[in-house]
């Protein structure tokens, strides 16, 4: 025969988990997200060392710029009016700086090189201009001859490397015939004018005479007439 059953006891309160009420229609919280902490950039990371060598090559880069727009090189250039028939000599040139490209430089004088010997000019150059290669050649090849003629105060325009025509023009009288035109487009190799208190006298006019021409201008300085030199308007 069994006896009465007995319900053992626990000691103590008993322990209940209620669950947070929740309202109807809302979503559940999320969990809050946890943060990291940044860590300092160290000098092994690699981003930090590709970004100091973008820079360092940016500044490479803008020095070399900067000092290839200010490089210079040295070319002969004209001391003075340089008239076809002049020889090239260090005398008549003076160095420059200047900035060409490489392409450039070849078609003109080099002055970290010798001046060239045995050239003269083929062709006028101008003061402070910069001596092309291709206006120079051999002076055998150059047949020019200076025909000294003395004429009446030529005008301003008439100077050393000037081009000029030459016009012979008959002594005035009955039946005298026109001016004619003796040569055409000649270069100016020097004028004397004359100097001091009283400049009355006459100016003498050196220019370049072709072979071919060189007999009509001579027979004119020597018949009875004159000589006038005339400038060519753009030709200087």
């Amino acid at each position: 025969m069994m006896g009465p059953h007995r319900t053992k006891r626990t000691k103590g309160p008993a322990m209940t988990t209620t669950a947070p009420a929740r309202t109807p229609g809302t979503a559940a919280p999320l969990p809050a997200p946890s943060a990291n902490r940044l860590r300092r950039p160290s000098w092994r990371d690699p981003r930090l060392v590709v970004g100091l060598l973008l820079v360092a090559a940016s500044v490479a880069a803008g020095s070399w710029v900067v000092s290839a727009a200010q490089a210079s090189t040295p070319v002969w250039v004209a001391r003075e009016t340089l008239t076809p028939g002049t020889e090239i000599t260090a005398r008549v040139l003076e160095v420059a700086e200047v900035r060409l490209t490489s392409g450039q430089l070849a078609a003109y004088l080099d002055a970290t090189e010798p001046v060239p010997s045995g050239h003269v000019v083929l062709r006028t150059v101008q003061p402070g201009e910069l001596v092309p290669r291709s206006a120079l050649g051999d002076g055998d090849t150059l047949a020019l001859h200076p025909v000294p003629l003395t004429v009446p105060d030529p005008g301003a325009s008439v100077t050393e490397g000037a081009v000029v025509d030459l016009w012979f023009v008959p002594e005035p009288g009955e039946g005298a015939a026109e001016p004619s035109t003796l040569a055409n487009g000649l270069t100016v190799a020097e004028v004397v004018r004359p100097t001091g208190a009283f400049t009355q006298g006459q100016t003498v006019v050196h220019v370049l005479v072709p072979q071919d021409e060189l007999p009509d201008v001579l027979a004119a300085t020597a018949a009875a007439g004159s000589v006038r030199v005339v400038p060519v308007l753009g030709g200087s």
